[in-house]
């Protein structure tokens, strides 16, 4: 089935790892940004890093939102919540949308070993309140880090996805498991990415006190595939 996956903030580190991943593996990506010509930019990148016939374009936000099928947003939590509302009246009906993001205080100049509070629960609950009727969430990809994602080597960590809609959450583990090395774990209920998120901090701390930007999350005793 052919699909258009667009990233909201994919000039950025996350957002472009993940681009640079999944077009690897034969998805047709569109690349969003604020700034259009930017976008396009990073996509020539990728294009002339992969080669061959990747499937890479940029355009802004508000296109991605209105033309692709699933749309992952990777932008900063700080300027999550004006962009979703930017985007309200322009998503296109049955788009799946991937909530990567997390409240770190980072996000507003704090520590990135700490979290903000977020009314709602996570950040991806908030997301689901900004997002309008006919279009589906889960979140997943929060505890995988860009610096992984840049590289070719496999990744070494398991993805938790957690969303209220089984379609959403199946799209989300299929795009897990075309990252080599990740395996998708089914996280549950959506309000569980309260859970998943502050795991980011902690291995934010982890990170720092190992001198590595490697460390991921492994669940042990599941079945292979961890469905």
């Amino acid at each position: 089935m052919s699909r258009k996956i667009g990233i909201l903030g994919g000039t950025g580190p996350e957002g472009s790892g993940l681009a640079y991943r999944w077009a690897r593996s034969g998805e047709e990506i569109v690349i969003g940004s604020r700034d259009a010509k930017r976008a396009e930019e990073t996509a020539a990148q990728l294009r002339t890093r992969i080669g061959g016939s990747a499937k890479i374009e940029g355009t802004d936000n508000v296109t991605v939102a209105s033309q692709c099928d699933v749309v992952v947003l990777t932008v900063p939590f700080s300027g999550c919540a004006a962009l979703l509302k930017q985007l309200k009246s322009v998503w296109k009906p049955g788009t799946v949308v991937i909530d990567t993001t997390v409240p770190l205080a980072a996000t507003v100049g704090g520590a990135a070993t700490r979290m903000i509070g977020v009314w709602q629960g996570s950040a991806a609950e908030q997301t689901k309140e900004l997002l309008p009727a006919g279009v589906s969430l889960a979140a997943a990809f929060q505890n995988l880090g860009a610096e992984l994602l840049a590289k070719d080597e496999d990744v070494d960590c398991d993805i938790l996805v957690c969303s209220d809609d089984e379609n959403a959450k199946k799209i989300a583990s299929e795009l897990a498991t075309k990252i080599p090395g990740a395996r998708a774990l089914n996280g549950g209920k959506l309000e569980n990415a309260r859970i998943v998120e502050s795991l980011t901090a902690l291995l934010v701390g982890i990170n720092i006190r190992y001198k590595v930007h490697s460390a991921g999350i492994r669940f042990t005793g599941l079945p292979i595939t961890g469905q």
